[in-house]
């Protein structure tokens, strides 16, 4: 069975930076779509980046495209998040998704929770003014 677990969460002030890892186990091969998304209080639960099974390409929400950075290293089975020049809008809890079953998906498909099977139990970001 495969296994999320976020970490690297915490408080930071406006204009920080926050790295969030994501640690994959239960699979021989971490080869599959990852991706972030963060539900913030009150709000129904976004997209934030995702990296195809290469590494080769990502994708990224708007709101957050230009501070965020998503990459993987399969070798050690593990996703990050960089995030920098936070602002209180990113306060959300942010959770790790991957693909369990299919590695090749349509560039559109990224982008939505359906498309991901397993997912972390989310790590707490929290960015004050």
């Amino acid at each position: 069975q495969v296994q999320l677990v976020e970490s690297g969460g915490g408080l930071v002030q406006a204009g920080g930076s926050l790295r969030l890892s994501c640690a994959v186990s239960g699979r021989t091969s971490n080869n599959y779509p990852m991706g972030w998304f963060r539900q913030a209080p009150g709000k129904e639960r976004e997209f934030v980046a995702a990296i195809n099974w290469t590494g080769g390409s990502t994708w990224y929400a708007d709101s957050v495209k230009g501070r965020f950075t998503i990459s993987r290293d399969n070798a050690k089975n593990t996703v990050s998040l960089q995030m920098n020049n936070l602002t209180p809008e990113d306060t959300a809890v942010y959770y790790c998704a991957t693909s369990g079953s299919r590695r090749y998906l349509s560039s559109n498909l990224y982008f939505r929770q359906t498309s991901y099977d397993c997912w972390g139990q989310g790590t707490q970001v929290v960015v004050s003014s």
